[in-house]
């Protein structure tokens, strides 16, 4: 990942490297590839039509930047910062209080062997898991009356082909947890009420972005939601973390 390796001779096509990065990052997009070209993140040449040469350099540098995203919710400028600090032969800071690591695949296509994964093997994009109310309240190890209360409080609810999702299962998951706690679903809605809330802001950062027909624009908001919606979970985290700290005394 050194300045020198990101020189080295380039000889991949931006179809080419996207071939390269899905297996491991399925989200990944062309626009995408250009949005972190042009924040400075990667440096390919071009050719003398302009098109682009990507060398093994420059896709060990996607792959940093994209595995930082995917496993601690950083910020773009703070991968920076990290590469920047690799450049020079330095190693990169630790990752910040607050940050959360996720671990195991980003998408999963289909219920696999001996068991579904954890709630940590989602993200909040929709995945392509589907379940029948059964299996939601036998894998989160809810009860029926729960998760009718759930989906009244709008916490949760079926996708296409009446089916659940994976992100029903992370908060059904999650409600089922919160329960040996002795809280509610109906204590849980106050959850809702926010993220409805922080959807309008984030709505009025992305919206133009969408709007706009080029390539870039679209990479720029789809970046956008992604760190938005780390940060949110960031932010949330050192807060209550923060505020139970204080009132415990500590």
């Amino acid at each position: 990942m050194s300045a020198a390796g990101a020189h080295a001779r380039s000889s991949l096509s931006i179809g080419e490297v996207l071939g390269q990065l899905r297996p491991e990052f399925p989200d990944i997009t062309i626009s995408k590839i250009r949005f972190l070209e042009a924040e400075g993140l990667i440096h390919p040449e071009r050719t003398p039509s302009g098109y682009r040469k990507f060398s093994s350099g420059d896709v060990a540098r996607l792959r940093f930047v994209l595995a930082e995203q995917r496993d601690h919710y950083l910020p773009l400028r703070v991968i920076k910062d990290h590469l920047d600090a690799i450049d020079r032969g330095l190693e990169p800071p630790d990752h910040g209080p607050g940050s959360t690591t996720r671990r195991g695949p980003r998408t999963v296509s289909a219920v696999p062997p001996g068991g579904l994964p954890g709630p940590e093997a989602f993200t909040p994009e929709p995945s392509e898991i589907r379940l029948t109310r059964e299996e939601l309240l036998e894998h989160a190890g809810l009860e029926p009356g729960q998760l009718d209360q759930l989906e009244q409080y709008g916490l949760l609810s079926k996708r296409s082909g009446a089916a659940y999702d994976g992100d029903a299962l992370v908060v059904a998951t999650c409600a089922a947890e919160m329960a040996r706690y002795g809280i509610e679903p109906r204590h849980l809605r106050a959850y809702r009420t926010a993220a409805d809330r922080e959807i309008g802001l984030f709505e009025q950062v992305v919206t133009p972005l969408m709007r706009q027909r080029n390539p870039e624009a679209r990479g720029r908001a789809e970046e956008a939601v992604s760190e938005l919606a780390a940060l949110s979970v960031r932010l949330h985290a050192t807060l209550v973390r923060a505020g139970l700290r204080a009132e415990l005394g500590g």
